[in-house]
């Protein structure tokens, strides 16, 4: 399944390969070309996040001239396969390697971060520093509160931000990542807190967008606004 993805994601970079080489420039006017190149984009970014990117631009350029001109393969399948298995493997030994730089990389981070004054680590691992007290209510599990915040990994690079769509968002505390579980009951109505998340307490291997590496250490500024009230929300609804 995994080979039938790539030669997929191939045959789609290579609708915008061929015909051209690396040294020739191409228009991008109409509607088509624009999204052949978008479909490209797309496919390449995606293909050399997996590792894929030492794939030969002329090669696969090839392959689509020769699939669309009705040409004899030049490769027989069997050695496709074997190509695409090879390929593959190394695209998987390759994350598996990035993978546990990350997660070495945020074990120091965390260990020296533990160290700041201000910082706090809970027995779960999750670490914190209040930025702005207050007096307000605690969030209970059931609750569903407004939240702003920024997600940063540890290089300072933003992957989500409320705060940048310039709009709150209502969240139920139980129902995000366990460090943000944590993170919301620990909060008063109007603080500011910086959390500090271990890759178990985010998405650990699993990550859920290209932006977010695998095992990656979650750094969010975390704002506070308010908990829904229920019977509040019972009555709009009900009208």
């Amino acid at each position: 399944m995994k080979q039938h993805r790539l030669a997929a994601a191939v045959a789609l970079v290579s609708l915008v390969l061929a015909g051209c080489d690396s040294q020739t420039s191409v228009e991008l006017k109409t509607p088509a070309q624009k999204a052949s190149y978008g479909i490209g984009l797309n496919m390449g970014k995606s293909l050399a996040q997996e590792g894929m990117d030492d794939l030969d631009s002329k090669a696969v350029a090839q392959g689509i001239e020769d699939a669309v001109g009705k040409k004899e393969q030049k490769l027989k399948d069997e050695e496709l396969v074997e190509a695409f298995a090879a390929l593959q493997k190394r695209a998987e030994e390759r994350m598996a390697k990035m993978s546990e730089e990350s997660a070495a990389a945020g074990k120091k981070f965390l260990e020296e971060n533990g160290k700041k004054p201000g910082v706090t680590t809970t027995a779960s691992g999750l670490q914190y520093e209040v930025v702005k007290k207050a007096d307000g209510p605690q969030p209970k599990p059931t609750d569903v509160v407004t939240v702003h915040y920024t997600g940063k990994l540890t290089n300072g690079t933003v992957f989500d931000s409320s705060v940048e769509r310039g709009s709150p968002i209502d969240l139920p505390v139980s129902g995000v990542i366990p460090g943000w579980v944590e993170g919301l009951q620990l909060m008063h109505v109007g603080e500011k807190y910086k959390l500090y998340i271990p890759s178990d307490l985010a998405y650990g291997a699993q990550s859920p967008s290209p932006a977010i590496p695998a095992n990656s250490v979650l750094v969010f500024d975390l704002e506070l606004l308010a908990i829904k009230d229920p019977s509040k929300e019972d009555a709009a609804a009900a009208k």
